[in-house]
């Protein structure tokens, strides 16, 4: 392969690169990145950008980190890569253990993938090899939450919001599943009645073809960044559990302290029969992710010889785990608590003041999450180059302007960064 001197990233990219969600005919604005530390990402005009996005939510240390850097080169020095099917090696097993100990009792066993989306696609197929395997084979179909949003594989698509994902493109090839109404109960609120009714009266009609309820647990992320009431999460569990249907719990956005709780199940004090987590698992270095499950769901798929079926080429790859096992012992040396909890405090008293402005639906905050949410949709163009002229590097979508940044961010960074969203609003009218 030829060299080319001259080459132009951004001629390039705008030429041949395909980012997502983006049309190739009117592309977005791209930023060529070529360095970031800590919090800050450098761009090629010399500019160093303020990160409130933890690169979607992955990054909770910020970027090239010391320790993990580390972990990366001592792993990379010994083997990258080794395929999963009739190997392993001590990265995987010492990962496996850390997640174990980190999740649910109940949750034993850990099948590891390569990305959030296809964790869950691992799990939907658990909950239907379990039931066809133990006699149900009826039982095919998933339940999930209007508002949720769990990836862009197939059958990740079609558990994701009907009207906000897109169902509409691929219909006719997207699996129809059963859809509940949002829960309409805030976080910190009893639970309304009506949210409660509705989830029973689906549950009610349904169980006998349903193989799991899905959800994205207190928090539904990209779907609409709402945050609802752990006792309608408390309620979910309750109604699995009489109506004989498992629970998804994809984890995948919430995971690893995000919402203030080590995983966002644990403000309902519950357990899921099946726990998708990604995203921050490596601290944003390489892309990675695992399904856990119970001895129940483990016995009835691998009864009478019974084997999931699924096999990823980069299973399990020991390059990450090790990066990822180096990432989950520094969350807890660097108190994560109260990491997230003071920034938890600012994000509500610094977006407190948008509350009353005029192109303001809502404002919440949960954990390291800070969400305003505007009127009209929001002009992602506009808004990004205010952001970029600020210093700071915040990606809206829909009606949301939002943080998620890195726990490791100061008190000034998060400052600059909530100070901006004014910015942003500023676009908008």
């Amino acid at each position: 392969m030829s060299q080319h001197p001259e080459f132009d990233v951004s001629e390039f990219d705008r030429e041949h690169l395909w980012h997502p969600y983006t049309s190739m005919e009117k592309p977005l604005p791209t930023h060529e990145v070529i360095g970031a530390q800590g919090v800050r990402i450098k761009i090629k005009d010399g500019r160093e950008l303020i990160d409130g996005m933890s690169s979607w939510w992955a990054a909770i240390h910020g970027y090239n980190h010391p320790e993990l850097n580390a972990a990366a080169k001592n792993q990379l020095d010994k083997f990258s890569h080794v395929m999963f099917g009739g190997l392993t090696h001590e990265p995987a097993a010492r990962l496996g253990q850390q997640l174990i100990d980190m999740t649910p009792s109940d949750l034993q066993f850990v099948y590891f993938s390569d990305s959030g989306s296809v964790s869950v696609e691992v799990a939907i197929k658990m909950a239907v090899q379990y039931w066809q395997n133990t006699g149900h084979s009826n039982k095919k179909r998933l339940l999930s939450i209007r508002g949720g949003y769990h990836g862009d594989t197939f059958a990740a698509m079609s558990v994701c919001d009907p009207e906000t994902g897109m169902h509409s493109l691929f219909n006719g090839a997207v699996q129809q599943q059963v859809f509940a109404p949002k829960p309409i109960t805030r976080f910190g609120h009893p639970l309304d009645k009506n949210d409660a009714k509705a989830l029973e009266e689906l549950l009610n009609e349904h169980h006998v073809e349903l193989a799991a309820l899905i959800l994205e647990p207190i928090v539904q992320g990209a779907g609409g960044m709402w945050f609802y009431s752990a006792e309608y999460l408390a309620e979910v569990r309750r109604l699995c559990n009489e109506f004989d249907v498992l629970l998804i719990a994809d984890e995948i956005a919430t995971g690893f302290g995000r919402s203030g709780k080590l995983f966002a199940c644990e403000h309902a004090d519950i357990s899921p029969d099946i726990m998708c987590v990604g995203k921050a698992l490596t601290g944003g270095y390489l892309s990675l992710a695992a399904t856990l499950t119970t001895e129940r769901v483990k016995a009835g798929i691998s009864a009478a010889d019974g084997v999931l079926m699924h096999g990823p080429t980069f299973m399990g790859n020991p390059l990450a785990c090790a990066i990822a096992t180096a990432n989950l012992l520094l969350l807890a040396q660097n108190n994560w608590p109260a990491q997230v909890r003071g920034i938890e405090q600012q994000l509500e008293r610094e977006l407190d003041v948008y509350r009353d402005h005029p192109d303001v639906a809502d404002v919440r905050v949960l954990g390291a999450i800070g969400v305003v949410e505007t009127r009209q949709a929001v002009d992602v163009a506009k808004a990004q180059k205010a952001f970029i002229d600020a210093g700071v590097w915040i990606r809206p979508f829909g009606r949301l302007i939002y943080l998620m940044p890195p726990y490791i961010i100061d008190p000034a960074d998060l400052s600059k960064l909530t100070s901006a969203l004014g910015l942003g609003l500023q676009t908008n009218r």
